[in-house]
Order: structure tokens, then sequence, then C-alpha cells
């Protein structure tokens, strides 16, 4: 037992004797290292430091170089400025004896202008002697002749450039009215509305009248127009003011008869359905004229009115085709003037529409037209030329100026009416004889296609108040003794002139 406490002991104090050998030993290769560390740090150190001092020795010596490139560079801008000062010392030098020299010629000039007032003076004390007038008086005279003769020659000038502008202006109008009418010239537009219906045998006019009268009456009942089949034989005339029930009754009527069926409830089916059709083609010739035209944005309703017009004609001048001419005329002659074509055109193919409602609405075509035209939004410009291509409105625009013009000239081209030249003639005859029936009358003239009478009074027989009441009681004796189309303007002249003569 006491062996092994022994042993143990000696082997801890050996145990405890290595440690302390081993860590000796391994403080001294520490401190060696430790040395070696140091060793090599202090060398780095130092190399660095030697570095540091080379960059710092090299930053100063470009720090001088750049000191004495500024030092130059300033040296040499200060040298600049002292030439630069020294010119303008030169200069302001200069200037100053040119001043001097200046007022010294401003002082020459002074006296020299002193010497002329003084001379002129004199002069003008001289010739106020001579011609006996002081200056405001010879001025005065002078200004005055002056004038008289500018005036004369202004007067000569104005004179002439009028004459030359007159004729200049007769010569082109001449030419655009005669370019427009050559490019619109066509075949007869006479187109009649068709009133009378052929019937093929008696039976059908039996069956048209049905038993006791009760298919034509409801076929007057359904069409409103009054159908007689008894007046001339072999025909079936349709009277009504309105041209579309017209249109519808011979349509109804032309299908009926083809059919062969004619009872009144079938009756009923094809007015219907002619109504229909009639309304689809008033639709699509409105459409159709304002295409052919070149105009857009018409109301639909101003273009319903349009087609209504395709089955009216005046003096078997269809209204339609007679408005689609005169369009296209309008918009050649405006745009040669320089007008609106648009403007004209739309007024010009418008124009007439007041007449598809003249058997609805109390008035003048021309002034319904107008009103209809404001009620559904068109602009003035177009409502005033509808409403002036008649005489009773004055014409205030190029473009109703030209529908006018265009209105005398689709009527009056050759054929385009159906009227002869003795009915014309005749009636012209008659308006003017009408006129001068009256007493104090001079005389009468039958203008504008049978449009106006002009009537000349004699000044000592009718004085103003009674030319007035001449121009009503023409106008009345007229209406109730002529049938005409349209308005008839009565103009009464009542002129009185002066003359002397000096020998």
């Amino acid at each position: 037992m006491l062996e092994v406490i022994i042993t143990a002991i000696v082997a801890v104090v050996a145990g405890v004797g290595g440690k302390v050998v081993y860590d000796r030993g391994k403080a001294g290769q520490s401190k060696l290292k430790a040395d070696h560390i140091i060793a090599d740090a202090k060398t780095k150190a130092g190399d660095i430091v030697l570095k540091a001092k080379d960059e710092a020795l090299k930053l100063a010596e470009d720090a001088k170089k750049e000191e004495a490139e500024r030092r130059k560079a300033q040296e040499k801008t200060e040298t600049r400025l002292a030439e630069r000062e020294g010119n303008l010392d030169k200069k302001l030098d200069e200037l100053d004896k040119r001043a001097e020299a200046l007022r010294a010629q401003e002082d020459e000039v002074e006296s020299l202008k002193s010497e002329i007032r003084d001379i002129r003076t004199k002069q003008q004390e001289k010739l106020e002697k001579i011609a006996g007038l002081k200056k405001q008086e010879a001025a005065e005279k002078l200004m005055q002749m002056t004038e008289r003769d500018v005036k004369d020659d202004l007067v000569g000038l104005v004179s002439k450039l009028e004459k030359d502008a007159v004729d200049d202006a007769e010569e082109r109008s001449q030419m655009i009215l005669v370019s427009a009418m050559e490019r619109m010239s066509s075949e007869v537009t006479a187109e009649r509305t068709v009133t009378a219906l052929k019937l093929t045998d008696d039976e059908m006019k039996g069956r048209i009248i049905g038993k006791e009268g009760r298919n034509i009456q409801a076929l007057q009942r359904a069409t409103g127009v009054d159908i007689l089949v008894d007046d001339t034989p072999g025909m079936i005339i349709l009277s009504s003011f309105d041209p579309l029930r017209r249109q519808v009754a011979r349509l109804s009527l032309e299908i009926l008869m083809k059919d062969g069926r004619i009872h009144p409830g079938r009756i009923e089916e094809v007015v219907a359905k002619a109504q229909k059709e009639i309304e689809k083609e008033v639709v699509r010739a409105g459409e159709d004229a304002a295409r052919e035209v070149g105009v857009v944005g018409i109301p639909k309703e101003m273009l319903h009115l349009l087609g209504e017009l395709k089955y009216r004609t005046s003096y078997g001048q269809n209204v339609l085709m007679h408005s689609v001419e005169m369009a296209h005329m309008a918009g050649m002659i405006a745009e040669e003037i320089g007008a609106d074509v648009r403007t004209t055109k739309i007024a010009t193919l418008l124009h007439d529409s007041g007449k598809a409602v003249t058997h609805k609405i109390e008035g003048k075509h021309h002034h319904i037209a107008a009103a209809l035209a404001r009620k559904y939004g068109m602009s003035e410009e177009i409502a005033h030329a509808i409403e002036a291509h008649h005489d009773d409105v004055e014409a205030t625009t190029p473009e109703a100026i030209i529908v006018r013009i265009c209105d005398a000239l689709s009527a009056a081209r050759p054929g385009a009416r159906n009227i002869s030249a003795e009915n014309f003639a005749e009636r012209m005859r008659e308006l003017e004889n009408i006129a001068v029936s009256f007493k104090g009358i001079d005389k009468a003239y039958a203008i504008s296609a049978g449009r106006e009478v002009r009537v000349i009074v004699q000044p000592e027989s009718i004085d103003d108040l009674s030319a007035i009441k001449l121009a009503r009681d023409i106008a009345d004796k007229i209406e109730s003794t002529m049938q005409y189309p349209g308005t008839i303007k009565v103009n009464v002249i009542r002129e009185t002139r002066a003359i002397e003569y000096a020998k």
C-alpha cells in the first residue's frame, strides 16, 4: 500500500515537472517568434516611412511647379491688362480730341444757321413787299391752288377707275354667268305630276267603285284624295292639294289594278304599303340630291322637305331638279367671286323647300323655307339667302344675291319651263296694261321675267302719298285679275327733275 502511494506521488511530481519544462520551452519559442515579428514590423515601418517621405517630397515639388505656372499666367494676364489699359487711354484721348472738334463744328454750324435765318427773313420781307402778301396768306393761297389741282386730278382718276371697274366687272360677271350656264346646260327638266290613271277596261272601273261605292270611299278615306271616275272616259282623275297624297293614291291604284283584289281591307293594306314606299323614295331623293351637289350636314327634316319636291312642279319644271341645277350653278359662281361655296350651295338647294308645305302652312314659300331652316338649327346666312331669293326681301350678302341670280337663270333657261313665248309675252303685256290703266301713269315696264312691274308716274299729277296708294291699287288689281306663280313686285317711281340751260 505504501509503495503504491509513493509511486503515485512520484508520478504526480514527474508530471508537474514535465509540464513546467514544457511550458518554459513553449514560452521561449513564443518569445523568439515575437522578436521576429517585431523585427519584421520595424523593417516594414521603416520602408513605409521612407515611401511617405518620398511622396511628400514629390507633392511639394509638384506644388512648387504649379505655383510657378500660376505666377507666370498671372504675370501674362497683368501684362495684357496693362496693354489694354494703355490702349483705352489712347482711345479716350482721341475721343476727347474729336469731341472738341465736333463742338467747334457745332458752333460753326449754329453761326451758319443764324446767318441763313437772317438771310431768309430778309428775303421773306422783300418777297412780301413785292407780292403784297404775308407769308401765311401766300401759304393759304398756295394750298388752295394745290388742293384744287389735286382734287381735279383725283376726280378724273376716280372717274376713270370707276369706269374701268364697271367695264371689267360687267365683262367678268358675264363670263362667270355664261361659263356656269354652259357647264350646267342639260336636257329639258319638265316633268308633270301624274294625276290621271288609265283604266284597263270598264269592268275595272266598276271594281274600283265597289258595291254601293264602298271601295272608292275606302280609297278616299285612306289616301285623303278625291277620286273621280266618271268625268273622263277610261281614266281615273286624282285631285288633291298634297302631291304626296296624289302619289300614294296613284301607286295604290296601280298595285290594286295589277293585283285584281279590291276590297276595303285590301285597300287599307295597299295604301299603308304605298305610303311606306313613297316615304322611302322621298328620303332617298333628298339624300341623293344633297350627295349630287356635294354638301353634308343638312338636317334630316330639311332633307325630307327637299325629297318631297320630287313630286312638285312649277310650269312643268320639276322643283327638285330645278334646285339641284341651281345648286351646281351657284357653287361655280360662288367659287369664282370668292363667296362661301357651302353656304351658297345649301341655300340654293333648299330655297324652294317651302313649296313642299305651302298647302299646310300659310305664307309665301321662301318665307316658310327660311323659317323652317331657322327652326331646325341652320345658320342665319343660309336662312337669309333662302328668304331673299325673291324681291320682297333685300339680299344683303353675296350668297343671297347668287341664289337670286341662279333662280332666275334656271327658270329662264330655254326649255326649262313648259310655257310658250307667246304666253310669256302676253303675260308681260297684261302686266303693263294693268299698270297704265291708272291715271297719272307715264310709263310701265314688266321686268325680271314678270316678277316686277316698274311704274313711272307723272310727278305733277301724283304726289308721294298718292304714289304709295297707287302701288297698293295696282297690286290689288293684279291679284284679282291675273293668275301667276310666286310674287310680283310693284315699284312706283316718282321723280322730279330740274333742268336749266346756260347760254
